[in-house]
């Protein structure tokens, strides 16, 4: 059923009808409830242009992804991301745009979005150490949350992040109370704002205990399970090898496997792995027990957590903004142990 036909049934103007829909005041409740209880016995579901066009919204919120250079964005984590916030969007009809672009060209799609109004908001991921992304969005006042938050920023704006900083710390912590010295650290890469404080937690907690931070165990780059494997293959070679690690991917925490294993070492008992697991709906760190010892948030939740913020953003655009700091768990699993006994 279409708009006419609804209106032609009610014998009101598509004008009432589609304002009935969309919430406007000047529609006395009467009408709005009869409106509303004829759409939904005809099953009628407004367009989303039509729909658009009478509220003057797009109905649409932004994804930008740069793809030019290689970065942490560009990882699994991202579908499980973008599964709970498109089922926040569906849920208050709005739709999502994914848009592609080199980075160097990113500043163009932001205002090209802007311009068109294509979108009535963005989401900004991966933030980098001093984003750039987030001056410009305030400069063409274009809506925004941040997944995660950008050191260096002093404007003000609106994120939510998982805290990086205290998790590994904790991990380090954990590791550290087992009685492991030489802990290395394969992490993202730290011009990314969460390596970057992850990398912090880790030597505070270090520093804490009074053991120096070693930059020969410690290496950051793109996190596959390729990268995991050589970095832990590699630290494993070394003259004295660290009897532990922390990842910062649960993908490189599986490289690692490979690599203790190819080296005939047994996992939480020669070695010791803690890594971070987002929780994936499709890379589950095993059932009842996980295979590795983890600090644990959810990505799927934060997605669906950043578009409410979003929408409400968007919805009440004086809302001062919104920051929400999530805390992991630090799930205990089956490759952690005491640290080895030495002869």
């Amino acid at each position: 059923m279409n708009l006419k036909q609804l209106s032609l049934k009610l014998g009101l103007s598509q004008t009432t009808v589609s304002r009935a829909l969309n919430g406007y005041p000047e529609v006395n409740e009467a009408t709005r409830l009869r409106v509303e209880r004829a759409a939904a016995q005809y099953q009628y579901r407004p367009s989303t242009r039509a729909k658009g066009l009478a509220t003057g919204k797009a109905l649409a919120i932004g994804h930008v992804i740069p793809i030019s250079t290689r970065h942490e964005m560009v990882n699994p984590v991202f579908g499980d991301f973008i599964a709970g916030a498109g089922e926040t969007y569906a849920r208050n009809g709005y739709e999502m745009i994914l848009s592609i672009s080199d980075d160097a060209q990113e500043e163009q799609v932001y205002r090209g979005l802007k311009a068109r109004r294509a979108v009535d908001g963005v989401v900004v991921h991966g933030p980098r150490i001093d984003d750039s992304r987030i001056r410009l969005l305030h400069e063409i006042g274009l809506p925004f949350v941040v997944h995660g938050r950008s050191s260096g920023v002093d404007l003000p704006y609106a994120w939510l992040d998982m805290n990086n900083r205290h998790a590994f710390q904790r991990a380090t912590d954990f590791l550290l109370d087992l009685g492991h010295r030489r802990i290395g650290l394969v992490n993202g890469m730290e011009f990314m704002d969460f390596a970057h404080r992850r990398r912090d937690g880790y030597a505070m907690a270090l520093l804490a205990r009074g053991i120096p931070v070693d930059p020969a165990i410690m290496q950051s780059h793109e996190m596959t399970e390729v990268y995991g494997y050589q970095a832990t293959r590699d630290m494993l070679a070394q003259d004295n090898p660290p009897t532990a690690f922390l990842y910062s991917s649960l993908v490189s925490a599986i490289g690692a496997r490979r690599a203790v294993e190819e080296a005939g070492l047994v996992m939480g008992r020669d070695v010791s792995i803690i890594t971070h697991d987002d929780d994936l709906s499709y890379l589950k760190n095993g059932g009842d027990i996980p295979i590795f010892t983890a600090t644990r948030s959810s990505v799927r939740v934060a997605g669906a957590k950043v578009a409410d913020m979003l929408l409400a953003a968007i919805a009440d655009p004086d809302l001062p903004p919104q920051h929400i700091l999530l805390e992991a768990e630090l799930m205990v699993g089956r490759s952690t142990g005491p640290a080895p006994r030495k002869d």
